[in-house]
């Protein structure tokens, strides 16, 4: 039969069906589709509620259902800790267990982002943190125009130092600088750093502030392993003001606790050096001045302790004489200052290879 030829018996539809017939059958077809759509998605296997980003390219993102606080484990922590991760607030394992580390990290965020005072900050994030996280661009340098590829912000009132790469965070961790107060103690001085140019460790007593001075420097030395200076006990110290270093500590608080230096968390320590090189500029941003208003500034100068004395009694006999040496020292009151009030803001995470210091 001809295709273009119908059966005699065939019996036309109604004009005003055929003129609506085109329409009906894309209609039907319009259902079929969503109906398609709505049964594959029933079938992933994923029953936790979904929320739809919608910044830069679509995303689905599961939604935080509780809040998550240290001692906390679950699958809803390990995608916290990714996310961290991948905005540069290095949490250490991606384990879903909400650890000290962790905790850390979201103090980070709460400072930087979310704009939390640091004396507020809860070591939580609610589901609404959770979906601010999820943007891009939350931190961007506040020199953006550094005359070194690489550069490291420090925000005292904060509490946190950026690593930049190219102006993007390759790492924003929780600091502890310098609490302000004075202090008065005995030392030791390993060979090299700054006070003993001898070659054996040196022990003295010595006075200083415990001061984080504000300006911009740039990294010129490092050491590897365990130092010991005038400032305290170092891990990996990398130095940009004198004896003021960045460097791993025992004990990094939400609060100053230091010398002077800056102390960061010990798996940060582990690789800091590889993301920093010699020269890269380091901006201190005190809340009070811009850091090119203070210029450079060195530490304050530390002093003999005036307590730490040394008395010498001597006995003689004809074949030799002894000299005997006692040590009186001073012991150190630890207090916290309040923090300055915080300032300001600061960028997308790419995790770019760094040079190394020499």
């Amino acid at each position: 039969m001809p295709t273009d030829q119908f059966p005699s018996d065939f019996e036309a539809a109604p004009s005003h069906v055929r003129r609506w017939w085109p329409a009906g059958v894309a209609a039907a077809l319009l259902v079929g589709v969503v109906a398609f759509g709505a049964t594959s998605d029933g079938d992933n296997g994923d029953s936790s509620p979904t929320t739809t980003i919608a910044s830069g390219p679509t995303t689905t993102v599961p939604t935080l259902t509780r809040t998550l606080k240290a001692g906390v484990q679950g699958p809803d922590v390990r995608r916290l800790q990714q996310r961290l991760k991948d905005l540069a607030f290095d949490p250490n394992l991606i384990d879903g267990d909400f650890g000290y580390n962790t905790t850390q990290s979201v103090w980070a965020f709460e400072k930087l982002v979310l704009k939390t005072p640091r004396k507020k900050v809860t070591g939580s994030i609610k589901p609404e943190s959770w979906q601010l996280m999820q943007q891009d661009n939350l931190i961007v340098p506040r020199r953006p125009q550094a005359p070194t590829e690489s550069h490291v912000e420090i925000y005292l009132p904060e509490q946190v130092m950026v690593v930049f790469k190219k102006g993007k965070p390759i790492l924003v961790t929780h600091i502890s600088t310098g609490t302000g107060e004075d202090w008065c103690e005995e030392v030791t001085i390993d060979p090299g750093e700054q006070g003993n140019p001898g070659t054996e460790p040196l022990k003295k007593g010595v006075c200083g502030k415990a001061v984080t001075p504000g300006g911009f420097y740039y990294f010129y030395n490092r050491k590897s392993g365990t130092r010991q200076s005038k400032l305290g006990t170092m891990w990996n110290p990398v130095y940009f003001n004198g004896g003021i270093a960045v460097h791993r500590a025992a004990q990094v608080p939400h609060a100053p606790a230091s010398h002077g230096c800056v102390r960061i968390p010990m798996h940060v320590s582990e690789y800091f050096q590889t993301l920093v090189a010699y020269g890269d500029r380091v901006y201190v941003f005190d809340g009070v001045k811009e850091p090119e208003q203070y210029g450079a500034p060195v530490p304050p100068a530390d002093k003999p302790d005036p307590n730490y004395t040394t008395t010498t009694t001597s006995s003689t006999s004809t074949t030799s004489t002894v000299v005997k040496t006692t040590t009186t020292v001073k012991q150190k009151t630890t207090t916290t200052l309040p923090a300055p009030v915080p300032t300001a803001t600061t960028s997308t995470v790419a995790q770019v290879p760094a040079s190394s210091l020499p």
